[in-house]
């Protein structure tokens, strides 16, 4: 069954996501890995798909090709009805240029729009953490007969001015102004002390996409990002609308972890977000059968959980263990291992996410640290429980005190 209207997903994916480095020394920030079997970009797609559209184009550009390959062969729809994810690299169609932003990415890949010839276009973030059931948000937007309707989260005041912040009109939805990181950010118009953050997601008409990006084109003094001219040039004509997020109503989903958003923009909201993932009642549950995070894990055996000897009990507790894991002997509390990790006997694991491959010795110990793949702890060595000595061995050390290692990095004793 087809939607109705026809909508067409853009999905932009061509950050860098340099406050992850050194997660992104060698990949785009949506291929970052995520909760063991995941990557970014899966939470959107998922939710885009799980809404039955499935005509969506992944404009990638920074280090792209694991996304790319990841892409391609994760997220294959049915060409005999015309569905079809594909990853668009820049391709320099207008000139000898790369994307000089978010909204010149679309601008250059016009094209795409063309050929599909949608009523609506859906331009959705790659590197959040949530679930959302965009067809509600585009029903409102149909109904409203606005040019660009904004997905706005409820945040409290004192925390919004690290976002794009949405000021709207008495009624509520009419957006008056859209604010960069401002110092004193407005209330909501039924709770001052709350204010809608832009969740850098939009539904447009297409007429008013196309208008609005040609134009920001020809403009010199813009960015040509969507958040920073695009969103404000709608705003300043009245066509801009704000949907709530927190009228979006997801099956499946619980009082707990209803609403739920997280921006991993930084190391420390990326661990943090893991985290929320591990109790026994989530905060975000990837269990909801309803409306499932969709994703590839390969060909990998079961995790396996060896050897009950004292002191040398393979096990596991409150944390989420992918396939292919082998737990040796040693003690895992409160963290996400992903395919292939290997624990040896006597090494504790505490408060820690580890990507695939990632080899923790005998006797070694991790704590509150994000270790990448292929990561070697060696025998008896430790990393993550002393952020200073960590800082000391050149180490990527948090404001948060979490430590991070990149790629096929090694921690001897």
């Amino acid at each position: 069954m087809r939607s109705t209207p026809r909508v067409l997903g853009i999905v932009l994916a061509g950050g860098e996501g340099k406050r992850l480095s050194p997660l992104t020394v060698d990949r785009a920030k949506p291929a970052v890995p995520f909760g063991g079997i995941y990557r970014l970009v899966d939470f959107v797609l998922s939710n885009l798909v799980n809404a039955d559209y499935l005509r969506i184009v992944v404009l990638t550009q920074y280090k792209s090709h694991s996304l790319d390959r990841h892409i391609t062969t994760t997220w294959r729809m049915s060409h005999l009805l015309g569905d079809y994810i594909t990853p668009v690299p820049a391709q320099q169609r207008l000139g000898p240029q790369w994307f000089r932003g978010s909204a010149d990415a679309i601008h250059q890949s016009l094209n795409l729009v063309y050929d599909d010839e949608p009523e609506h276009v859906v331009v959705f973030g790659a590197d959040h953490v949530y679930r959302m059931d965009p067809r509600q948000m585009v029903e409102q937007h149909v109904a409203s007969g606005a040019g660009v309707t904004v997905a706005g989260i409820r945040v409290p005041r004192e925390e919004a001015t690290a976002f794009g912040v949405i000021q709207t009109g008495p009624d509520g939805r009419r957006i008056e102004a859209f604010l960069e990181k401002p110092a004193d950010p407005p209330g909501t118009p039924d709770d001052p002390s709350m204010t809608y953050a832009s969740m850098g997601n939009y539904v447009f008409t297409t007429e008013a996409l196309l208008e609005a990006v040609k134009a920001d084109a020809g403009d010199e003094g813009s960015v040509h990002d969507m958040g920073g001219n695009i969103i404000p040039m709608l705003v300043d004509r009245g066509e801009a609308e704000v949907y709530d997020f927190r009228d979006n109503d997801v099956p499946g989903s619980t009082d707990r972890d209803r609403g739920y958003w997280r921006d991993v923009g930084t190391l420390d909201s990326y661990y943090d977000a893991h985290m929320d993932l591990i109790s026994v009642h989530p905060v975000f549950n990837l269990y909801n059968r309803h409306w499932p995070i969709l994703t590839s894990i390969g060909a990998h055996p079961p995790a396996k959980f060896v050897h009950d000897a004292p002191g040398r009990v393979g096990q596991a507790v409150e944390s989420l263990v992918s396939p292919g894991v082998i737990v040796s002997g040693g003690l895992v509390k409160r963290s996400v291992l992903s395919p292939g990790v290997r624990v040896h006997s006597g090494a504790e694991v505490q408060g820690a996410v580890l990507m695939h491959g990632v080899d923790v010795g005998r006797g070694a110990r991790v704590g509150r640290a994000i270790l990448d793949k292929n990561v070697v702890v060696w025998p008896g060595a430790s990393v993550g429980i002393d952020p200073e000595a960590d800082r000391a061995r050149g180490f990527t050390v948090t404001d948060g005190g979490v430590t991070v290692l990149g790629k096929g990095d090694q921690v001897v004793a």
